[in-house]
């Protein structure tokens, strides 16, 4: 259905859950869904949040749900859009400022956070596809099965990790997590309607307090 196209470590990560039959029937499902339908994000896009760096330098993950669902936004990396774009969504507009209040981080103009994924952010949405201007059309087509088994074995086979759950929806995912191995941080939604219980989660720094402190690089989160 899609192209494999992945860093080095993921293939061989990804490669029993890409020979699943519940995933050869999303696949069918989502054939007809981008055969009659505008789908987002692109097909060759749909597992970019994979391409950007090896297995073993993962660092991050970030929780999304669901790509953006209005035209020409979505890039395949949650909360991300092409910088391209000058409009840059309220979500991510309060993402930069709890950046620029925590670690002093300049507020950019655009909405392309590819600079995080280079350095070992996955930027995963829970469901992967979204049919365009309906948010959540494709959350029950089987994505959310595949994305939360990919969440358990970074849980089980990697150590150290940082994972940002930011709201409810992705607060359900801890339950998926081992705590003893991994740090788990959450705190409310960026969206406007959590009306500002983002801010001063500090997750930015205490991400990168945690990864210093298991003695791995911490992330430039600047998007200059």
């Amino acid at each position: 259905m899609f192209p494999y196209k992945f860093s080095e470590g993921w293939d061989k990560f990804l490669h029993p859950l890409l020979n699943t039959e519940s995933y050869s029937i999303l696949c069918q499902k989502l054939a007809e869904e981008y055969n009659h339908y505008e789908v987002y994000p692109k097909r060759e896009d749909v597992f970019r949040a994979f391409q950007f760096f090896a297995l073993k330098d993962l660092k991050v993950v970030i929780i999304g749900q669901d790509p953006y669902h209005q035209p020409h936004q979505a890039t395949g990396l949650s909360f991300s859009i092409p910088r391209t774009l000058t409009k840059v969504p309220p979500s991510l507009k309060n993402i930069y400022k709890e950046l620029n209040t925590d670690l002093n981080i300049p507020i950019v103009q655009h909405g392309d956070l590819t600079n995080w994924a280079k350095q070992g952010v996955l930027l995963l949405n829970s469901t992967l596809t979204v049919r365009s201007t309906i948010a959540n059309s494709h959350k029950n087509i089987g994505w959310q099965g595949f994305t939360d088994h990919i969440i358990e074995k970074i849980s089980t086979e990697q150590k150290d990790i940082v994972f940002l759950l930011w709201g409810n929806y992705a607060k359900t995912k801890a339950k998926l997590i081992d705590s003893d191995k991994h740090c788990i941080l959450n705190t409310a939604h960026p969206s406007p309607l959590a009306r500002g219980a983002f801010f001063g989660s500090k997750h930015f720094s205490k991400t990168n307090q945690y990864l210093e402190s298991v003695d791995k690089t911490p992330i430039d989160w600047s998007l200059e």
